[in-house]
């Protein structure tokens, strides 16, 4: 009997099987690709996550970010300069997320890749976990299947609550390695952005949408906005795929099981930041766990509770300010980003330095003030 079977070997899966293999709990981590597995995504993650792992993750660092740069339909440019010390991180999820799952196997945990659930039932006081031919049983379980994965189903969490966001992303490769700079613009989207961050070899270049269901043509966003940007790409390389962005709380346990990163639908409505929020569920899962073998009976509820106290409460804020801003994204850009304390502050969020519930009172009356006639 194991302590503990993760499924999905994302950030939240990795992070989950290092925090408990580092508590010397018998994990096993099921990914069903082969590793390392590529994916799709911008890649943006704060330094500050390092204080989280005893492991080196700044070795698998591909560049950094020290400067913002925001544009209103490829004009009227902001530009902010990052307040830490560090730069912001850019990876590549096929290196950083496993280097995480080695620091796991390092530590103890199994990897099993190549490994597609077709099963969960609940057995005892534990559960039965199918893969092809194999079965495996656990006293607990994690659900780090991403936005699309059925285990959230399969657990009986029928009604939590999915609100997808949208968004593509492709490499651009350089002669070059580009400078620190990251690239936000506005306007050309509705209800998101495009970005342009810097990676060794070039840029990851991307849109994300974040209100609606309104069908988007982001290959034809794309390229009016890299000709304007001044470079060219195959945009057939383009293929949309879903985030499940933050919606309100709701349980994240269910029993033995608990979900992480975007299976529990982390993901920032505002800025699509995933990574950070699959780190931190990963690890206080695994503390979570680790807490109610050793014997505590409120430990898996907790964990519900402190993902809603360090993560939810800050996302019902960016949920309100994304909600304002992406209604009226041109009075959102002059209010929200054009003032000179903002792209500051938005640097600070990233990074996190700061969270929404430090500046959301103040921006959203702002925002909800300028659509009033003679308020602006």
């Amino acid at each position: 009997m194991l302590d503990c079977i993760v499924v999905g070997a994302g950030p939240a899966g990795g992070s989950a099987a290092y925090h408990l293999a580092r508590r010397d709990r018998q994990v096993l981590l099921l990914e069903q690709a082969q590793l390392p597995r590529q994916k799709a995504c911008a890649g943006g993650v704060s330094p500050q996550v390092a204080r989280w792992f005893d492991c080196d993750l700044r070795s698998v660092v591909d560049h950094g970010v020290d400067r913002l740069r925001f544009t209103w339909k490829l004009g009227d440019p902001v530009e902010a300069e990052l307040p830490s010390e560090e730069p912001f991180w850019m990876v590549r999820r096929d290196r950083f997320d496993h280097f995480l799952v080695e620091q796991a196997a390092n530590l103890g945990a199994r990897i099993e890749d190549g490994a597609a659930v077709t099963a969960v039932s609940a057995e005892g006081d534990g559960w039965l976990v199918t893969v092809g031919d194999r079965a495996y049983r656990s006293r607990t379980l994690i659900a780090a299947d991403g936005a699309r994965g059925p285990l959230a189903q399969w657990l009986g969490f029928p009604s939590q609550k999915r609100r997808y966001a949208q968004a593509c992303e492709l490499d651009v490769p350089l002669p070059a390695r580009p400078d620190s700079t990251a690239h936000f613009e506005f306007g050309l989207v509705r209800n998101g952005y495009i970005w342009v961050f810097p990676k060794s070899d070039g840029y990851s270049i991307g849109i994300g949408t974040f209100r609606g269901n309104d069908a988007t043509d982001f290959r034809g966003l794309l390229e009016t906005y890299l000709a304007g940007f001044g470079v060219s790409a195959d945009l057939d390389r383009i293929v949309p795929h879903p985030l499940c962005v933050w919606d309100g709380s709701q349980p994240l346990h269910r029993g033995s099981a608990l979900l992480v990163g975007e299976a529990a639908s982390l993901t920032d409505p505002f800025t699509a930041e995933g990574i950070r929020p699959a780190l931190l569920s990963g690890m206080r899962a695994a503390e979570a766990i680790d807490r109610a073998i050793a014997g505590d009976r409120n430990a898996l509820a907790g964990y519900s509770r402190t993902i809603q106290q360090e993560w939810g409460d800050s996302m019902a804020w960016a949920k309100r300010i994304s909600s304002v801003f992406y209604r009226v994204p041109n009075l959102g850009y002059q209010i929200g980003i054009k003032r000179p304390t903002a792209p500051q502050r938005m640097a600070q969020i990233l990074v996190g330095e700061l969270d929404y519930s430090d500046i959301a009172t103040r921006v959203i009356r702002r925002l909800t003030t300028g659509f009033l006639p003679g308020m602006r």
